[in-house]
């Protein structure tokens, strides 16, 4: 490869990187103050770029919050589905089983994934101020699709005799709040390990005294 090659070929990896950092920088920072509180320069700090850089990659600040919480919803529900199919697709126990999930489902929210949820937490609180747009992205790249996938478990579980729903999906979204009971507040210390189980073994019990036949 010529030098000449090489030189239009270096832009292109710094491009990419100075974006990641960009997106990297703001994640932590909409995280951190919510969509209206977070400026421009101190994602720019955090990002470790100027902020004509971040304006070289985004129009404003709209669609840099629009391009990260799809970005992190995108991750995150990825990493849910995932312990959705592993922990449900076969069950033995029903009840120990499904708090096993709860186990593994809230987990991340408080380790790899915990800025997701904080900026979830963030948008929860000022939603009037976010753009629907951003909002309505968020909402079908993580949370709905997550539903979905848990949505068939159950709906196979009630063709096995397991559950008794008409509405899977409604049923799912209800396992899904009484599960996450257990994960960080929205204000205020996160529960411990054994109040954490402790919710979720008292969620799982309520929404099978509802479902279970």
């Amino acid at each position: 490869m010529t030098s000449e090659h090489r030189a239009k070929r270096r832009p292109h990896g710094g491009l990419a990187d100075k974006r990641r950092a960009i997106l990297t920088g703001a994640l932590t920072v909409f995280a951190r103050d919510g969509f209206t509180r977070a400026g421009i320069d101190a994602i720019a700090a955090a990002a470790g770029v100027s902020t004509r850089t971040i304006y070289n990659h985004f129009t404003d600040k709209a669609e840099l919050f629009q391009t990260v919480i799809k970005e992190s919803a995108g991750r995150a529900a990825d990493a849910q589905i995932a312990i959705v199919d592993r922990h449900l697709h076969k069950i033995i126990d029903l009840e120990a089983d499904l708090v096993e999930f709860g186990r593994a489902l809230t987990a991340p929210m408080a380790t790899e994934h915990a800025e997701h949820f904080a900026l979830v937490r963030q948008v929860n609180a000022e939603a009037g101020h976010i753009p629907q747009a951003a909002i309505d992205a968020w909402q079908e790249i993580g949370p709905r699709r997550v539903l979905r996938r848990l949505a068939e478990h159950l709906r196979q579980w009630t063709a096995r005799g397991l559950l008794h729903t008409d509405d899977p999906e409604r049923a799912a979204v209800q396992l899904m709040l009484l599960i996450s009971a257990a994960g960080p507040p929205h204000h205020g210390p996160a529960p411990s390990r054994q109040e954490a189980d402790e919710l979720i073994a008292s969620g799982v019990h309520v929404f099978l005294y509802g479902y279970r036949r």
